[in-house]
């Protein structure tokens, strides 16, 4: 009773359709899982679909027999959405939600690629964490590399979650080279964030270098609070520079170097800082015979 009701709910909608549009009586079936028949026009589906048209074009057995096409492996209602995205090009957020697999693996199979982008997108929209082993899964094999990087990155960022879930441990049962796949992904991010926090670390401290090498130039030239060139009053000055946090050490610096006793014998870790950033200095200043920090030339 049931699939004789979806029977007749599938050829209205098709002769609804086609009464709309003024089209001939279907000339031929598709044939669900169930066994259940939906009428179609052998034009429109050959226009919406390069597969379909071929198994369209093959000569008949026999002349009166009625053309089928099968459509197995996946529930009624999808291949229903399915073909009435065929007529219209236009397939709702409902249907998507609902049969969002399905539908992504018929327009694969049937090369219908724009069925196949919304599919993609609304899968991807819904990841979780509890289906994304299966919609990767589908992913690698209906070569939609856009929703497979999606879920390699969810994957990646909640591992220890999804491996406790049961579409993982299926996975390591019965797709070994995908889950080597997956976890070489994972550390291949994980060098690739190593990496990058190294490279921010390296332009972090490039950044302070470059800071001190300012401060020290203002120093010498300016003078700031404490510190400054032997011809200037500092009690003039007119306070904390701009920089005022990286000065402040550079002139404690400064001062421990004036007066420390263990650089003459290299044993001071700080008279050592000193000496590099002079060297530093030295290295990258383009006018040495007017530069006032000391030991430049």
């Amino acid at each position: 009773m049931v699939q004789l009701k979806k029977k007749l709910s599938g050829e209205m909608k098709v002769k609804s359709i086609a009464g709309a549009c003024e089209m001939p009586e279907p000339d031929l079936y598709v044939i669900t899982s169930a066994g259940i028949r939906i009428p179609a026009h052998s034009k429109i589906l050959a226009s919406a679909s390069p597969v379909l048209e071929n198994i369209i074009e093959r000569p008949k057995k026999r002349r009166s027999s009625e053309r089928k096409i099968p459509m197995l492996g996946v529930p009624y209602d999808a291949v229903s959405a399915f073909i009435q995205f065929l007529y219209s090009s236009k397939c709702s957020e409902e249907h998507i939600e609902k049969y969002g697999i399905h539908l992504l693996a018929l327009s694969h199979v049937y090369m219908v690629p724009q069925l196949k982008q919304r599919c993609t997108r609304g899968l991807g929209e819904g990841l979780m964490k509890e289906n994304v082993v299966d919609i990767l899964q589908l992913a690698r094999m209906c070569d939609a590399p856009d929703l497979y990087l999606k879920c390699m990155k969810l994957l990646s960022n909640n591992f220890k979650a999804i491996e406790e879930t049961e579409g993982w441990k299926f996975l390591q049962k019965h797709d070994p080279y995908l889950e080597l796949e997956i976890l070489q992904f994972i550390d291949e991010s994980e060098s690739r964030k190593r990496r990058t926090r190294r490279l921010r670390e390296d332009q972090s401290l490039y950044v302070q270098l470059s800071e001190a090498m300012d401060c020290l130039e203002h120093i010498c030239t300016e003078g700031c609070t404490s510190v400054g060139p032997c011809d200037m009053n500092l009690n003039e000055h007119k306070g904390p520079c701009s920089k005022f946090s990286t000065c402040q050490g550079l002139q404690l610096l400064i001062n421990h170097f004036g007066t420390c006793k263990k650089r003459v014998n290299g044993g001071c870790v700080r008279c050592k800082r000193m000496w590099q950033l002079f060297r530093l200095h030295s290295s990258i200043c383009d006018q040495p015979d007017e530069c006032r920090v000391p030991l430049c030339r």
